[in-house]
């Protein structure tokens, strides 16, 4: 799932005065699209052994394998990233990426993987409109109509009541839902524990969870099964890094807007892995809520440059 999908807080260790900072600044945009091309590969793979495995054994090996190869790389450092200002938050937040993996890869394993990427764009626009009730922060009536417009989006996406429309790609849209909350916990706890905390946390309330819920499902892979659920962990493991980074280079206003290049990723990933191309409502659903996003950011980005 990209989960490194725009609009993800938390990491950021830049401001506004400093939004368009050189060498800092293309080195954060190369490594979000480094992060989205990880993530959507990660997508890949896990709709590929969907084909063959069942969907909890795939969450499994995306949480399981990115803690064990976090772990090995941390080692002796482990415990002590364990030490949260606010655990109680930090298992809710572990949660709710928890249940946005579950529906998305429930959801890619029987719709298209450009389709369900692009319903997972609304996200941001989700985080916008939830700033104001969880955040208390003021938003605009412009932004409000782009969050709007971005919904209209991802109606032309799903076209219900149409003869095309996929009760299972609802999944992918609860996912964006649900990862709007996952986004707004991040920006809480930014003031509060590490990116390292949070990124140890993710993976183990993740492999905690779904090591209890895959016993009742397990099928004994074949080697060329094992190595994809490795890859799965390990390309989940290594794009969230390659996404602090990201953040750690530049400001999250600067790059922010290249995570859309995803859908880029989803497109070709769906066609040469499944022969699968998004359809024109598809890729028309796609850019109205990619152009609603880039509006919201460019509001906010002025929004920063006036508070200066």
């Amino acid at each position: 799932m990209a989960t490194g999908a725009p609009g993800t807080g938390g990491a950021s260790t830049g401001g506004a005065g400093d939004v368009f900072a050189g060498q800092d600044a293309r080195r954060g945009i190369a490594w979000m699209l480094l992060t989205m091309a990880l993530f959507v590969t990660m997508d890949g793979l896990a709709k590929w052994l969907s084909q063959s495995y069942p969907v909890p054994q795939v969450i499994w090996a995306r949480y399981v394998f990115h803690f064990a190869l976090l772990a090995l790389f941390l080692n002796w450092r482990l415990l002590p990233t364990l030490r949260s200002g606010n655990l109680k938050l930090q298992v809710a937040r572990s949660l709710l990426l928890v249940v946005t993996t579950t529906f998305f890869f429930f959801g890619i394993s029987q719709v298209q993987l450009a389709t369900a990427s692009a319903l997972m764009l609304i996200a941001p626009l989700l985080v916008t409109l939830l700033s104001i009730p969880l955040l208390k922060e003021q938003v605009g009536p412009r932004r409000l109509a782009s969050v709007a417009v971005g919904f209209v989006g991802a109606l032309v996406i799903l076209r219900p009541g149409g003869d095309l429309f996929e009760v299972a790609a609802l999944l992918p849209l609860a996912a964006a839902c649900t990862y709007a909350l996952y986004q707004i916990t991040t920006r809480m706890l930014s003031s509060v524990d590490t990116p390292l905390t949070t990124l140890v946390y993710t993976a183990l309330v993740g492999a905690l969870l779904s090591s209890a819920a895959v016993v009742f499902v397990w099928q004994t892979p074949d080697l060329l099964g094992w190595v994809v659920m490795i890859a799965v962990g390990g390309f989940g493991a290594v794009s969230q890094f390659c996404l602090i980074k990201s953040f750690q280079a530049a400001p999250a206003s600067t790059v922010t807007p290249f995570g859309y290049s995803s859908i880029l990723w989803a497109t070709l990933y769906g066609w040469l892995l499944f022969g699968d191309l998004p359809d024109a409502w598809t890729l028309i659903g796609a850019a109205v809520i990619v152009a609603s996003g880039l509006y919201v950011w460019h509001r906010e980005h002025r929004r920063l440059l006036a508070d200066r």
